[in-house]
């Protein structure tokens, strides 16, 4: 068992939770660190400081509220009826999502039969035979839950038809669109429950990008960032919280205002980052990069990073120039200065950003000469302070990352949408939209919002892949080639390398 703590002071607590985590080695993943896996109602202690081994080093986590007692805890105890906790979708050793490496160990040491692996969504459809691995193929292979979510929307602009559906789902007489409560199914992979006063931060009464009213706190009135979900649909975490007991815990109540209160307690707690790489040693400490490390999301403040004064992940200077230093390995020195290279790319290099929904077309130009951190500008997460849903074109053809318009190759359903003739169209796709998720659309019921996700935050990569809400990107060199062909970057290899160290070292 690979558990461990940078703190000394927690050492017994380390060993005592290092009973409660089912450690496989993966060796049939070509991986040589441990799947480490926590169950619903072990009730143990988590410890307030965590490290977990992962295909590029060490994911360190810190609780800044200390040891937690899990017993009884409405986190890690079961919710509802088919035996999940939240913890079941975020699990620690995979920064708080779950990974496609992971599902499939899971799969195979429990023959199917954990409950992450539930009909409701843990499945490509609830009607499917649930014992077989091929009716769970999305989770195991992509880190993908399915998502149903009722249609139509209020003041739906568009219709939506499926032209190609491989998981049987959205055709499906009792799950499907046409069924007695018609539901869309798209399938995404789950956001990470940490880092959260960075995802929250933002209360602007407008959404700078349309100039509409941004969502409003139920409990508080005042306005949210809308940066929380794939969709934005839940304003707050204690309605998201709330969302997923009812939906993907499968419970016949809602949870009690304190149940509520615990969960979102502990989430607002936690804080996570990459702390060490295999090839480039432990993060934080003297000379290391400021932004590197759990600990400083921890003691960092929301704000813009976009500026090169103020980067999104911190400086890398002390990284750029190793050749003097001492007690460097060659590898080591390379490590590092490949990935300040990496957030100096980021930050600084140029590129032709176009057709890009809810993005190019506010006003900015199209297309618009600028850097990756125009989008990805929140301090020490790489979100997006105004409410982040954008059209990247993942989810829409032509630019999205799945097989061709009708192939029956793909993994993922295909929608046709199409939009009224009344309707503001979508800005680069018109009226006649074909989408594997139509995103925040779903929601809006807008047609300009076809296919648009909310960023996610860029933390914690290398513990959980595959990447995007999709789970396109099998690695983060699968992200890093996408954007160079989606918007005709010319990176060369070794810039592609120096963002992908970059990249894992966040």
């Amino acid at each position: 068992m690979k558990i461990r703590s940078p703190y000394a002071a927690f050492g017994a607590l380390i060993l005592l939770a290092a009973a409660v985590f089912s450690n496989a080695t993966a060796q049939d993943m070509g991986a040589n660190y441990p799947i480490d896996w926590w169950a619903p109602s072990n009730g143990s202690i988590l410890p307030g400081a965590l490290e977990f081994e992962n295909s590029s080093g060490v994911l360190g986590i810190v609780n800044t509220a200390g040891p937690l007692d899990t017993k009884g805890h409405p986190f890690f105890e079961p919710l509802g009826s088919n035996g999940r906790a939240c913890v079941s979708c975020h699990q620690p050793s995979a920064a708080m999502s779950v990974s496609a490496g992971m599902m499939r160990e899971r799969w195979r040491k429990t023959a199917g039969k954990d409950p992450v692996f539930a009909a409701i969504d843990g499945s490509n459809c609830p009607g499917l035979p649930q014992g077989k691995e091929a009716s769970h193929s999305l989770l195991i292979n992509r880190g993908l839950f399915r998502v149903g979510i009722k249609w139509p929307p209020p003041n739906a602009e568009f219709t939506i038809e499926a032209v190609r559906d491989p998981s049987g789902c959205n055709t499906d007489p009792v799950w499907g669109l046409k069924s007695r409560n018609p539901t869309v199914s798209v399938f995404r992979r789950p956001r990470i429950t940490a880092n959260l006063k960075y995802v929250m931060a933002g209360d602007a009464a407008f959404n700078s990008k349309n100039g509409e009213l941004t969502d409003i706190d139920p409990e508080t009135g005042g306005h949210v960032a809308m940066n929380l979900m794939a969709d934005a649909r839940a304003a707050t975490l204690k309605l998201q919280a709330m969302d997923a007991a009812l939906t993907h815990m499968q419970a016949k109540t809602a949870p009690t205002a304190e149940q509520l209160r615990r969960i979102v307690d502990f989430e607002s707690s936690l804080y996570l980052a990459q702390t060490a790489d295999r090839a480039g040693g432990r993060f934080p400490g003297e000379g290391a990069p400021d932004g590197l490390g759990p600990q400083a999301l921890e003691q960092g403040k929301p704000g813009r990073g976009d500026d090169p004064r103020t980067p999104v992940f911190g400086l890398f200077e002390a990284w750029k120039d190793l050749t003097k230093s001492t007690g460097l390995t060659e590898a080591r020195r390379d490590f590092r200065e490949s990935a300040a290279r990496g957030a100096e790319l980021f930050m600084t290099r140029p590129f032709w950003i176009r057709d890009t929904a809810n993005l190019n077309n506010t006003g900015m130009g199209n297309p618009v000469k600028r850097t990756c951190a125009t989008c990805h500008n929140a301090r020490f997460t790489g979100t997006h302070l105004a409410p982040g849903f954008i059209d990247l074109g993942t989810n829409n053809y032509p630019n999205w990352t799945e097989p061709g318009l009708y192939s029956e190759s793909g993994s993922l359903p295909v929608f046709k949408v199409t939009c009224e003739k009344t309707a503001t169209p979508h800005p680069y796709l018109g009226r006649t939209i074909y989408t594997t998720d139509p995103g925040r659309a779903l929601i809006s019921g807008k047609c300009a919002d076809v296919g648009s996700i909310v960023m996610p935050q860029f933390r914690g990569l290398a513990a959980r892949a595959p990447y995007f809400a999709n789970g396109s990107a099998q690695t983060l060199g699968d992200i890093v080639d996408y954007y160079d062909t989606r918007f005709d970057m010319k990176m060369t290899r070794t810039e592609k390398t120096d963002l992908v160290n970059f990249l894992s070292a966040l």
